[in-house]
């Protein structure tokens, strides 16, 4: 039997119809408990795109427009659950988002409230969404972690 990686992936939602362009997090119904980028596990079957789409609309009710690939998360202790992937895609929605799936709450940030709850982010999302402000604010794109 092989041990390999479960993919993942990641969507960092900008509401392009509202100033600043905040996103959205979901405060997570299950453990590890805490705020965190809305995402899930690739079903076998899809694509990581279909997936990102999906897992979007499931936990926060938004159509998406993938916008690109922002990175590729791997570190083993990235989820204490077990040895994940996630591939992060940025994307853009407009509307009313509402918490779904296993969204016990839905919080909708602008760019300088992120840090101040990066200490309650779940997973490696304080490090996903410090790569994403830096390539937001400066254009500098993230480096692999090598």
């Amino acid at each position: 039997m092989y041990r390999n990686p479960v993919p993942t992936v990641d969507i960092i939602i900008e509401l392009s119809d509202r100033p600043h362009r905040p996103i959205v997090l979901i405060e997570r119904h299950h453990e590890p408990f805490g705020w965190a980028i809305p995402g899930g596990f690739v079903d076998y079957g899809e694509s990581v795109e279909f997936a990102a789409k999906r897992e979007a609309q499931e936990e926060t009710g938004l159509e998406v427009e993938l916008i690109e690939q922002l990175l590729v998360y791997s570190d083993p202790k990235r989820d204490p659950r077990q040895h994940t992937l996630s591939i992060v895609f940025l994307a853009t929605a407009t509307g009313a988002a509402k918490a779904g799936d296993d969204a016990k709450n839905l919080g909708i940030f602008d760019p300088w409230q992120i840090p101040n709850i990066s200490n309650q982010l779940c997973f490696d999302h304080d490090r996903i969404l410090s790569d994403y402000l830096k390539y937001r604010n400066y254009g500098i794109r993230p480096q692999l972690a090598l």
